[in-house]
Order: structure tokens, then C-alpha cells, then sequence
């Protein structure tokens, strides 16, 4: 007999979801990269759902060469147009460019340190999550003080389409900040 797994009512809706919302969603990354590769599917959302972007994860991956910031910032505008011809993104020429600049902000941060470090820095105190206990969806707010803090460094330091409530929905994915709801059997995982 199986026993039901409570969830994160907002994982409900599809398989992909809730494969995301269980494997992934609220677990802390640490890693340079995927930390990057994150902030720019987070900023493709802008305007969108997640589950639109998510189903379009391994066609963004392949497009932008594994998210490998140093061969992105050095696309040229012959890239740019191919980008835009690939139907397996979303083709928004202001998305694309913002991609490609924020892969040589990345570069610029990371000249000096780690990428996690400066980001875990501006997020949370001693790299820590911040766990919240959400009763319900109406309880998780779309942005803080602390994502508009994050934007805000951000684009000090040069990265586009990064706004306050984007940082939010980047730092929930990532585990900085956990607002799984109570109940959900992933809540403290």
C-alpha cells in the first residue's frame, strides 16, 4: 500500500513539477555554475510560469552551451540570430542578451572569488538557509528586503533581468531560503 506524500500544493498540477519540487526545489547548491546556470533560467521566467521554463531546461542547456559562462560571453550577434531561431527556447532577443551579459558579470565576480560565496553572502548570514514555515502558498511572499538586496548588488555588478522577485523565486530554488510548506514531507529536507 502506498502511502500518499504530502507536497507543496504548487508542485501539483504536473509530473514534471513535482519531480522538480522533490529532487530539487529548496535543496542548498553551492556550485559556481549551476548557481549561475540557475540565475538565468530564473531570469527567463520573468513574466512566465516556472513549469514553462522547466520544460524547456534541457533545451536552454544544449542553446547555451551547458551554461558555460566563458563561451557565452562571447557570443556575437551571428549567435544571437540562431538563438532566436531555436524554437525550443523562448525567443526574446532581450532574455537572450541579458544571458550573454550576465555570463560576463559572472566572469568579472568570479576574477575575484567565488560566485556562491558573493551570493550565499548577500542571502543569508553564515551561508545558511533561512528555513521559513509557510502554513499556506498566501504566506510566501514573491519578494523580501533581502532578494531586493540581492537585485540590487546584482545589478551594481552589472547583471540584467534580475529584479526582486526573480531573485526570490532564484533563492527558493537554490536553498537559500526554504518555503516548502509545513506540512510538505520535503519541508526539512
Amino acid at each position: 500500500m502506498n502511502t500518499p506524500i504530502n507536497r507543496c500544493t504548487w508542485c501539483l498540477s504536473d509530473p514534471l513539477y513535482i519531480r522538480y519540487h522533490d529532487e530539487e526545489w529548496g535543496k542548498p547548491i553551492y556550485d559556481d555554475e549551476t548557481l549561475f546556470a540557475l540565475l538565468c533560467l530564473e531570469a527567463m521566467q520573468a513574466g512566465l510560469s516556472w513549469i514553462t521554463i522547466l520544460k524547456r531546461r534541457e533545451q536552454y542547456y544544449q542553446a547555451f552551451d551547458g551554461f558555460n559562462p566563458a563561451k557565452i560571453a562571447q557570443y556575437d550577434d551571428q549567435k544571437i540570430n540562431e538563438l532566436l531561431q531555436n524554437d525550443g527556447i523562448i525567443r526574446h532577443r532581450g532574455k537572450i542578451r541579458a544571458i550573454i551579459n550576465n555570463a560576463k558579470a559572472y566572469l568579472a565576480i568570479k576574477a575575484n572569488g567565488s560566485f556562491s560565496d558573493y551570493l550565499w553572502g548577500i542571502t543569508t548570514i553564515d551561508g545558511k538557509p533561512v528555513i521559513n514555515h509557510p502554513a499556506t502558498l498566501a504566506e510566501i511572499p514573491a519578494q523580501t528586503e533581502i532578494s531586493a538586496k540581492l537585485a540590487k548588488q546584482l545589478k551594481k555588478d552589472g547583471f540584467t533581468f534580475v529584479g526582486a522577485t526573480t531573485c526570490y523565486a532564484f533563492m527558493q530554488a537554490v536553498g537559500m531560503v526554504n518555503d516548502h510548506l509545513i506540512d510538505c514531507q520535503f519541508a526539512n529536507k
